[in-house]
């Protein structure tokens, strides 16, 4: 029987702490992308007899590997194929909550999944000073019979280390902007909510006691649904007038070829839901309510190539102008089409992303397998690339829908933009492996096309992150070495 326990101290409250776990998207937030993905969310929170679902990798290096392969595969299929099971190289873990001490513990345990047995309690006591919290979590397991060995159960605890550590720099960074961003609890629409980026943003807000309603392309099948059909131009307003806010995400992947059907579909995809939105809140606002839109947009907006030659560009800040290229015409576009809203007096904030790292989607999952294997290297050697964490691009987007001094575009970047070169050695040394394989320009034309490869893998972007810094906003990884670190577990 392995035995492990990990024990954390938070500067907050005990009821405070402990109600964070009642709400939904904890589970979600404590779930690293290096260990798996959560496939059901409490059905009841913490309460006895809610269910859950994950499903988990291998541990270690080789989870890492086989789960970003099969990711950065899934990117590429069409979509009938990627959702099929054999795409997935994990095993379910259904969980079933058995006991619960409002205020003091909860406990949950394996009720189907790949070890023998799993019994997770959750303690909470008041700490030391006044107003802290003690938090220990113990677990008490049994590996199959054929992987059991003192070996194995050392190995095991190691990686527990690993993910509850994890958790922990989570938790503490969501209490942390939550208590920074105190008001009363909102309603807030999300669409492209099941996303990268989405389902940490309806994770983030729905830890701070907001309620967060997901726009779907079907009929609605549960309370906290809201239907729209942004090709057709319908929406529910009558549920979305319910709403303080709206944080548009959805539109169609960009990380294919630049096929004249792909162009078009991330064109449409982006305008025709942002203008639908724009014009239903600008319709809703004629009564005065203050309403917020928060929609995507991209740091692509500057163009690929928007500095002159010099290898130390000064940033770019929100007021420079934009490119001439598709990517920048497109995000022209997009933002354009929240005029309406704009004109209405919504207030709109066009949060321009950078490159999203997670190992659970878009470059870095792409990268891992490489890198993993001995064979990863940059991709060109002194392009800028304006980066920004999977948590921190949450962040931002859950900032500007919550402050109320936040308005107009607005880089989702991170403070502290690298070159390619030192993109691939830092990721190197975060993961103790070779950075030295260049990669030739021929790969990302091969997967992107030429144009996509110019626009996307070797644009050239430093970007400014003092626009939102200077709104409030407080990152937790401003350094891409801790980012990835935290990112990845290392």
């Amino acid at each position: 029987m392995g035995i492990f326990r990990y024990t954390t101290s938070i500067p907050l409250p005990r009821e405070q702490v402990f109600a964070w776990f009642t709400r939904p998207g904890a589970l979600v937030r404590l779930t690293p992308s290096f260990f798996g993905a959560v496939l059901a969310e409490p059905s009841d929170g913490i309460n006895v007899g809610s269910t859950a679902a994950m499903g988990v990798g291998a541990p270690g290096g080789i989870g890492m590997w086989l789960g970003s392969a099969a990711g950065s595969l899934r990117g590429l299929l069409p979509a009938a194929l990627a959702g099929k099971r054999w795409t997935r190289p994990e095993l379910r873990w259904d969980a079933l909550h058995t006991e619960l001490v409002p205020g003091s513990s909860f406990t949950d345990v394996m009720d189907k999944g790949p070890l023998s047995s799993w019994t997770h309690t959750h303690k909470f006591s008041d700490g030391p000073e006044p107003g802290t919290t003690v938090m220990v979590d113990e677990v008490h397991y049994e590996l199959p019979a054929l992987a059991r060995g003192e070996w194995a159960y050392k190995r095991m605890n190691a990686e527990l280390e690993r993910m509850f550590a994890f958790r922990e720099r989570q938790l503490l960074g969501d209490l942390a902007f939550h208590n920074a961003h105190s008001a009363e609890p909102l309603k807030i629409a999300v669409s492209g909510a099941s996303g990268l980026i989405g389902r940490q943003v309806c994770a983030l807000l729905g830890g701070g006691g907001h309620k967060v309603l997901k726009l779907v392309r079907r009929v609605p099948q549960a309370a906290d649904e809201i239907f729209w059909d942004p090709d057709a131009g319908l929406v529910d307003s009558a549920a979305l007038a319910q709403c303080n806010a709206v944080v548009h995400l959805a539109g169609h992947p960009i990380g294919g070829r630049f096929t004249d059907a792909n162009k078009e579909a991330i064109r449409q995809s982006r305008i025709l839901g942002t203008r639908l939105l724009a014009q239903t809140l600008a319709e809703l606002a004629s009564d005065g309510v203050q309403l917020t839109m928060v929609s995507g947009s991209a740091v692509g907006y500057y163009g690929a190539e928007p500095h002159d030659s010099a290898e130390d560009p000064r940033p770019l800040v929100e007021s420079d102008p934009p490119g001439t290229d598709f990517l920048a015409t497109v995000c022209q576009d997009w933002e354009a089409a929240c005029a309406p809203a704009v004109q209405a007096g919504v207030r709109v904030v066009n949060v321009r992303t950078g490159l999203v790292l997670s190992a659970g989607g878009g470059v870095l999952q792409r990268l891992l397998p490489l890198y993993l294997a001995g064979a990863g290297g940059p991709l060109g050697e002194k392009q800028w690339q304006s980066w920004v964490g999977i948590d921190d691009i949450a962040g931002i987007f859950a900032h500007a829908a919550l402050t109320d001094s936040a308005a107009g575009a607005l880089n989702g970047v991170a403070p502290h933009p690298v070159t390619a070169g030192e993109f691939a050695r830092v990721l190197g040394s975060v993961l103790k492996r070779p950075s030295g394989f260049k990669v030739p320009e021929l790969g990302p034309k091969l997967l992107l096309g030429a144009q996509g490869a110019a626009e996307l893998a070797l644009a050239n972007q430093r970007v400014s992150a003092d626009k939102v810094q200077a709104s409030g906003y407080s990152f937790r990884h401003a350094e891409l070495e801790t980012a990835l670190r935290h990112i990845l577990g290392e």
